[in-house]
């Protein structure tokens, strides 16, 4: 037999049993309401097995009160007049004893032909079988909701990648690990709104548009939309960079704004088209005090979410309870190719050829900063595994850097690195509304080029800086990332809740 015709034969089976399905759904809506709403659980699973974990049966004969209970039926075994029932909901599972004499004969029969994947209530008491599991021993059981479709079997479960990202629905159902990971993404964003607005710190966290007049703040390529009523066409938000630095020169101080961005490239285990970021401005501060606030932060967000600073990350080790390092990127490119002298490494001519030798991507019109980044991408990156500042970007391409007072051609920013790629980009802010300006004059030129992700000219942020914005510095940090990090997540796909996936 071909596997078209398993797939034949599989579809045929599921098919058969949606329409048994449909039919005892059409039974429930004769005898009355399918779908009652008048249900409400007094008790959560893991709770009642957190309280009572150490109780044995003894002292279980003891407890008085009553539970109701309502979940998902994963599993149901009928032996006679007796019956047990894995009820899962939103916090975990706890397993129902049914009794035809204690929930009534006519209950009982009825539920005997419920599914799988219904969803049923219960109230009871509490007990252990003599297996030692706790239960609940039902004395009222209701059918709350029909499933019509049956849930993947159970030895094989939903394995299927896209199938599993296509329908996250069924894949929280069935891999509770994947439940587990969004309860820790919410966690993590959680801690990080308690740490950016604590006393000392105290941002204040904003909301800017998502459509721009004009895409800024990154060197990214934009999707476009157009507005009707305007007749204009619109951007996606790249970054809110731009409208958050606004604000700083509106004297708001400290704002950050865990936001959406949205970016028309490719698609990968590390890249989606639309992703999540904190980022945020301190006015009177710099890229140094946004290493050691970065640091604390993740320091704090480790021992909170996982209850530890060394921890693994897909066979990696990972350990966040050392200070974290901080290297120049020629440094770091002069260790990784240590034939490049400190003459060679501020040679964009040697950095040309080191780059050709090492069959390195470059172009013929890449300056010094360009060549020197290409360098540290193909050959210092991906080995960067414990927490790394790499400071030192080159002005080149940093064009809302603020220029290094003791050498222009790089500027004050750093990129946090962990386990071979970036969470974090921050730098202390250009104020000069006359050098930005030259940089977007640059960007433009680049545009014109032919370069798809250069910047546009933003006159209205021009006109801002010069009303005047304090020495400022900013940083976005990957959330995406960031959870795919404290979750041992290989790909972003599994800590996005519905990833982007080519329409069916």
């Amino acid at each position: 037999m071909t596997d078209k015709d398993n797939n034949h034969d599989d579809h045929h089976d599921e098919n058969h049993l949606i329409s048994e399905r449909r039919s005892k759904l059409h039974a429930l809506r004769e005898a009355g309401n399918a779908y009652p709403n008048d249900f409400r659980p007094t008790a959560l699973a893991a709770d009642l097995q957190q309280r009572f974990h150490e109780q044995d049966k003894e002292q279980l004969e003891q407890v008085d009160d009553r539970f109701a209970v309502a979940g998902r039926m994963l599993a149901k075994r009928v032996m006679g007049k007796a019956a047990f029932v894995q009820l899962q909901d939103r916090s975990g599972t706890i397993q129902l004893f049914l009794q035809r004499n204690a929930i009534g004969e006519e209950v009982y029969e009825a539920f005997k032909h419920w599914d799988v994947g219904d969803i049923v209530a219960a109230v009871g008491g509490i007990f252990r079988t003599n297996t030692g599991e706790l239960s609940i021993k039902a004395d009222e059981l209701r059918l709350l909701t029909k499933s019509l479709r049956p849930l993947p079997e159970k030895f094989h479960g939903l394995t299927d990648t896209e199938t599993r990202y296509r329908q996250r629905y069924v894949d929280l159902i069935v891999n509770r690990e994947v439940h587990d990971t969004f309860i820790k993404r919410a966690r993590i964003i959680r801690f990080i709104r308690d740490f950016m607005e604590a006393p000392g710190r105290e941002f204040l966290e904003v909301e800017t548009p998502m459509m721009h007049a004009i895409p800024g703040g990154a060197v990214a390529r934009p999707f476009v939309t157009h507005h009707n009523a305007l007749d204009c066409d619109l951007y996606l938000r790249v970054a809110p960079e731009l409208h958050l630095k606004r604000l700083i020169v509106g004297d708001l101080g400290r704002v950050y704004e865990i936001n959406r961005n949205f970016r028309n490239e490719g698609v990968s285990t590390r890249h989606n088209p639309e992703f999540t970021m904190l980022e945020f401005y301190w006015a009177y501060a710099d890229y140094h005090d946004l290493m050691d606030l970065t640091e604390e932060m993740f320091r704090g967000l480790a021992q909170t979410v996982l209850g530890k600073l060394e921890f693994d990350y897909q066979g990696m080790s990972l350990d966040f309870g050392q200070p974290f390092r901080r290297i120049h990127m020629a440094d770091a490119v002069q260790q990784a190719i240590p034939e490049l002298s400190d003459t060679d490494i501020n040679d964009a001519v040697r950095l040309y050829e080191a780059a050709r030798a090492r069959d390195i991507h470059t172009e013929d019109d890449w300056g010094w900063g360009q060549l020197l980044l290409a360098l540290f991408e193909a050959r210092v990156e991906e080995h960067l595994v414990q927490p790394t500042f790499i400071t030192g970007h080159p002005t080149e391409v940093s064009p809302l850097s603020r220029r290094s007072d003791d050498n222009p051609q790089i500027t004050d920013r750093f990129e946090l690195f962990i386990a071979g790629r970036e969470i974090a980009n921050g730098f202390s802010e250009l104020n000069d509304p006359e050098d930005q300006a030259e940089r977007f004059h640059a960007q433009v030129a680049a545009k014109d080029a032919g370069d798809n992700e250069a910047m546009h000219f933003d006159a209205d942020y021009i006109r801002a800086l010069e009303y005047g914005m304090p020495p400022t510095a900013g940083e976005g940090i990957g959330i995406d990332r960031l959870v795919m990090l404290l979750t041992d997540s290989a790909s972003i796909r599994d800590v996005l809740l519905f990833p982007y996936l080519r329409p069916e």
